[in-house]
């Protein structure tokens, strides 16, 4: 059995994977380091993650500035044991023995960093709590 068995891998999903799936991503990283294998991805990919949600982000002490939006793959589903969707819908794909969990949290596109906050904080509290269900089913 290859060593990384023991991480839980997990993927954040929106549709552009320009705001709310790397927030979330950038956070898990952060505040779980390599006890967790984070990716993020988005059903119809923006061409480069929302600069308000880069700013939000630094503001939180988090660089995610050289992050790329990445398409949403069957693969990357496959190979994940939670995902989460923030917004994608149907375009989701949803396979048996996934754990799926929906965050419905407010599209953060063409919005200013005033408006990027509150959606950045109530994400980071909903990473936290991920975190604790993860230390608590290992």
């Amino acid at each position: 059995m290859p060593e990384t068995a023991a991480v839980p891998p997990v993927l954040f999903v929106c549709v552009h994977n320009a705001g709310r799936s790397q927030m979330a991503a950038a956070f898990l990283t952060h505040l779980a380091g390599d006890r967790v294998q984070v990716r993020s991805a988005g059903s119809v990919p923006a061409g480069a993650v929302n600069p308000a949600v880069v700013e939000a982000m630094a503001e939180s002490g988090i660089d995610i500035s050289a992050e790329v939006p990445k398409v949403l793959t069957v693969e990357a589903v496959q190979a994940s044991g939670t995902v989460i969707t923030m917004g994608c819908g149907d375009t989701c794909p949803v396979f048996p023995g996934k754990r799926h969990l929906d965050w419905e949290l407010p599209d953060p596109a063409g919005q200013e960093v005033d408006a990027v906050r509150p959606v950045r904080d109530e994400i980071e509290k909903r990473v936290r709590c991920l975190i604790d269900e993860i230390a608590q089913e290992a």
